[in-house]
């Protein structure tokens, strides 16, 4: 979530990748350092750790929506 932030801070577009764990954490996050409206796509938890198969498919599954996220961002 930090690092979505402080690269939207910046102005350079991005979405932050956030599990489904760690969602409610983001929103504060996001919410204390007043930048709420941060895009984000939400993964299932865990990611790491459960082998490029996974990693694989849970991009293939997250890439279009990361896209919309972005797009949706430069309007």
């Amino acid at each position: 979530m930090r690092d979505g932030i402080n690269l939207a801070k910046l102005g350079i577009p991005s979405v932050a990748l956030v599990t489904e764990e760690f969602w409610a954490q983001g929103n504060f996050v996001a919410e204390s350092l007043g930048m709420s409206d941060v895009p984000r796509v939400q993964l299932p938890h865990p990611v790491a750790g459960t082998g490029s198969e996974n990693m694989t498919a849970v991009a293939d599954s997250v890439a279009q929506e990361i896209v919309a996220a972005l797009e949706a961002s430069s309007d």
